[in-house]
């Protein structure tokens, strides 16, 4: 029943697309999406009339529930494409439907302005699904009493993300929508003032607020040439990439403290300012750039458009210097906040392992001293920084294993690893000729299948697939 509740979320984006079809003259995806959301709304309101709710739900059915609505999203999101035809084969309808629910952003689309405008508000409606996760959408409609509630929310965000939230579970899911939302308003709000079209940014208000990277125009938001547009874009990928629960704290102490006193803000917030450097003076001295000025706003809007995993683009990085293209990867490594919509390893996870390092140094030149590693004012168990540690070596892992899949398909080097990367970083756009400007179309399709793997693993970080998949194969409870 509650992965039914999940369909029925597409299936109401699914009706407003219509809606938008109908505003333009019943344009040619009318059809498709009118079949895609009757079918979608069937089986989403199945489960209510034949399938009898349990009276309790355990910790081994929330993994089952996060699982299976990610992946039924994916199927029945993937309709519409799939109906619609033009360039969406089978596997281009699956790699642009995970894409959109994961907020990856990546596309294999050559000419995004050829699709009609309903189709174009549904594929962006996918990242405003996703941004949250189809899990919190579910835990608003749960039942108030349900121990699940917490346990669910357990699951679906990290434990470094929980600790920032200091409320109970159904407050932090209010807390996440509230800034949810509001991110998005005063974004949309913000770009018709700046001279953007009230459908543009509309649909870029869905892409920003998750960190999701699909824009309305074959050349992202250089289309517009416009620098209040660019600053708008650039201020709010950042905003939504930072711990939620930090910035409902702000407007309700009124005060910014709640960022400045974070060291994990600071460092987040530091890393970009230094890639920005280093990258302006890679771009000026190798890139070709004339000036410091657009070599600067280049490698800022970039670095920003990686780390926080939107993916837009300003300017085509594939003919970057190698050494800009590296710090780029370790951006789309790194990523936004615990407690964000931004994907990849996060933040908080980097920044406690650089002071577990820091910690171990000390240890080794005064084995006598006893030291813990503190982050601000807390202090962090060593279990905790162990499981952080371990998430990563897994994360590493899956990644290794991408690159050399994608090899064996075929893909070329470079864009084997900053596909891996970004696709499991859900940073959208990789190097070379799937950067920033740049497209998977050409791509093999058992490339795209091991892609949209990694941007599921990426999304789900990881343990909730695994534990589906113990279940599946182990018999015992």
């Amino acid at each position: 029943m509650n992965v039914g509740r999940a369909l029925l979320v597409s299936a109401l984006f699914m009706f407003l697309s219509m809606v938008v079809s109908v505003l333009n003259g019943m344009d040619s995806a009318f059809g498709p999406l009118a079949i895609s959301f009757i079918i979608t709304f069937i089986f989403g309101a199945f489960p209510f009339i034949f399938v009898r709710q349990s009276p309790a739900i355990s910790v081994r059915d929330g993994f089952l529930i996060i699982v299976l609505s990610w992946l039924l999203s994916f199927i029945f999101g993937m309709l519409p494409y799939v109906l619609w035809g033009g360039e969406f084969s089978l596997v281009n309808a699956w790699f642009e439907s995970v894409s959109g629910y994961t907020t990856t952003g990546s596309t294999i689309l050559t000419d995004i302005e050829r699709l009609p405008k309903s189709l174009l508000f549904w594929r962006s409606s996918t990242h405003f699904i996703g941004g949250l996760g189809v899990v919190v959408f579910l835990l608003l409609v749960l039942p108030t009493a349900s121990p699940f509630r917490f346990k669910l929310t357990n699951i679906e965000q990290s434990s470094l993300s929980r600790e920032g939230y200091r409320y109970r579970s159904m407050s932090t899911v209010y807390v996440m929508v509230s800034v949810y939302v509001g991110i998005s308003l005063l974004t949309g709000i913000s770009l018709v003032l700046a001279g953007m079209s009230p459908f543009d940014a509309v649909n870029h208000a869905f892409s920003i607020v998750s960190t999701g990277g699909f824009s309305t125009r074959n050349l992202s938001i250089s289309y517009y040439d416009s620098l209040p547009i660019n600053i708008i874009v650039t201020f709010f990928m950042l905003l939504s990439s930072l711990h939620y629960g930090l910035i409902f704290a702000v407007f309700a102490t009124r005060s910014l403290r709640p960022l400045t006193q974070s060291p994990v803000i600071r460092y987040y917030l530091g890393s970009i300012v230094a890639a920005t450097v280093l990258i302006a003076i890679s771009l000026r001295l190798y890139g070709g750039y004339d000036g410091w000025s657009s070599s600067i706003t280049d490698s800022f809007f970039q670095v920003c458009s990686y780390v926080t995993t939107t993916g837009f683009g300003m300017s085509d990085n594939a003919g970057w210097p190698f050494s800009s293209g590296i710090i780029i990867l370790f951006m789309a490594l790194q990523c936004g906040c615990s407690g964000s919509t931004s994907g990849g390893l996060k933040a908080d996870r980097v920044y406690i392992v650089l002071k577990a390092v820091i910690r171990q140094v000390r240890t080794s030149l005064h084995p006598s001293s006893v030291t813990q590693i503190k982050a601000g004012r807390h202090y962090i168990s060593d279990r905790d920084a162990v499981a952080v540690l371990l998430y990563m070596i897994l994360y590493f892992a899956v990644i290794i294993v991408g690159i050399f899949l994608l090899v064996l398909c075929g893909v070329d080097i470079l864009s084997a690893v900053s596909g891996a990367v970004s696709s499991m970083g859900n940073v959208g756009p990789g190097l070379g000729s799937i950067g920033s400007l740049g497209t998977f179309a050409y791509q093999p399709a058992a490339a795209k299948i091991i892609y949209s793997i990694g941007m599921i693993l990426g999304r789900l970080e990881i343990y909730p697939v695994l534990v589906v998949f113990t279940m599946m194969f182990k018999r015992d409870k």
